[in-house]
């Protein structure tokens, strides 16, 4: 098959049978990627003899970098939530902006708490403050935990970190120091529109929610992942609960030593980046810079730290970090194996000549290269239900694309990344994760999260596309 309408509508064909094995059928995100490859592979007569091999090349090359970026990652947030970080964050926000400001004060914790976690396992750590925060100020629970949750999927999907985002930074060859400096300029504004900016406009859909005590937090709010999904998110949903396992000693960590271990190694990239511009990377200097830099390195350092910082510092000993740093790595499996699988899937898509049609298809149209990445992520996300694989298929379908408009590859990055943020609904874990916590019905939380998600995807894409001007 080599006409470019018939290779298109093998893609289309291969994305609803990604949708149907997913939603439907229920198969993890990974089994579901490896099938539709392998579909693809066969319609397009790829050489049987090849077809293993690309799918496996294409795993190696995209887990070779992210399985300790990953892994390193999971140590960190791990470290946070043990220490009673999180809480010393929630708090100290709380101070700075006072009660009646807790929405923009949770939406700040999100954007921050959540660098080196998951969306569902930072919303289960984080979500009883939402309870006590809420009382406090005499708001909503919604009101509280809508801003969270959006933070949440916001970081999730533009600022590495974390895997989806550090996956299509390397697919598309963006810089990740700068992916992250655009990234904070994209996300902050989006999360705040679509968390306390749609929580004050949009009164009337959070009225019917009713305040509970802080004790209704500790308790089981159902079974989310009943109703949910089997892909990335939901593999981090069934692990929540087993995760988050906090028991906050009686001496908090500061504010000062949690924020700087969160935030070090984005400080550790983004100085990398920043240096490189005054600096030849290709001297000695440069070389030690970039090394350094790099983000294994660079999160490697971050963990050391955070033993230090959130373990030792706080009365933990060797043992003790030794068994938070084992327990760290159950929730990653189900997402490296989403994410390996969509790198085989990105592949075959290359290798069958798909990918590079649409690349021709879509350059025809009289549209900006930027909406149609956003576009693409976004209706991934609401088919699929997994952020995580619709970057990974964006990013693959995007590729060809983005080399004959010109347009910088930390650009596309994050308008992938703002796409996949929007249309949050019932084919997301994280969906009823919030609705089942939140004790609130389904329309209210299409009315809240999925609304609030929206908004929050198109600020962003409007964010990068005033940025697109300059880079």
């Amino acid at each position: 098959m080599t006409s470019t309408a018939g290779l298109v509508a093998v893609l289309l064909l291969a994305i609803v049978l990604i949708v149907f094995l997913i939603v439907k059928l229920k198969f993890h995100g990974s089994i579901a990627l490896t099938v539709a490859a392998l579909a693809v592979a066969l319609v397009t007569q790829v050489p049987l003899g090849e077809v293993v091999t690309v799918i496996e090349d294409g795993v190696g090359g995209t887990l070779g970098f992210l399985v300790l970026v990953i892994g390193f990652g999971a140590v960190l947030g791990k470290m946070l939530e043990t220490s009673g970080g999180a809480e010393r964050l929630a708090t100290s926000l709380l101070d700075v902006f006072g009660a009646r400001r807790a929405p923009v004060a949770m939406s700040f914790l999100g954007l921050i708490a959540g660098i080196p976690v998951f969306v569902e396992v930072g919303f289960v750590l984080l979500v009883p403050l939402v309870f006590v925060v809420a009382k406090a100020a005499g708001l909503s629970r919604v009101t509280v935990g809508l801003p969270l949750a959006i933070s949440l999927m916001t970081v999730h999907c533009i600022l590495p970190p974390h895997p989806a985002a550090t996956a299509i930074a390397g697919t598309l060859g963006a810089d990740i120091g700068m992916v992250i400096l655009m990234g904070l300029i994209v996300g902050i504004p989006a999360a705040l529109a679509g968390g306390p900016l749609y929580g004050r406009l949009g009164r009337r859909f959070f009225a019917a929610v009713e305040d509970v005590e802080p004790e209704d937090a500790t308790g089981t709010p159902g079974t989310p992942t009943d109703n949910g999904p089997t892909g990335s998110g939901a593999v981090a949903t069934r692990t929540a609960t087993r995760v988050v396992e906090k028991q906050a000693p009686k001496v908090l960590p500061g504010f000062g030593i949690t924020l700087l271990t969160i935030l070090l190694p984005l400080l550790i990239m983004v100085a990398k980046t920043i240096a490189h511009l005054f600096i030849d990377p290709d001297s000695t200097a440069g070389l030690v810079i970039g090394f350094i830099g790099n983000p294994i390195v660079a999160l490697l350092i971050s963990v050391l730290f955070a033993y230090w910082s959130l373990g030792l510092a706080q009365g933990s000993n060797l043992k003790q970090i030794s068994e938070i740093t084992d327990n760290s790595f159950g929730p990653i499996g189900g997402v490296l194996l989403i994410i390996g699988a969509g790198g085989g899937f990105n592949a075959v898509l290359t290798a069958s000549g798909v990918a590079p049609a649409l690349a021709d298809a879509l350059s025809a149209l009289p549209v900006s290269p930027i909406i149609l990445a956003w576009l693409i992520a976004i209706i991934l996300h609401f088919a699929v239900g997994s952020a995580t694989v619709a970057m990974i298929s964006a990013a693959g379908i995007v590729l060809p694309m983005m080399a004959a408009s010109g347009i910088s590859p930390e650009i596309m990055t994050l308008a992938i990344g703002a796409g996949a943020i929007g249309l949050t609904q019932v084919t997301d874990s994280l969906f009823w994760m919030y609705q089942s916590y939140m004790k609130i019905s389904v329309q209210q939380s299409i009315k809240t999260l999925t609304v609030g998600t929206t908004i929050a995807s198109l600020v962003a894409l409007v964010m990068v596309l005033l940025l697109s001007l300059f880079f």
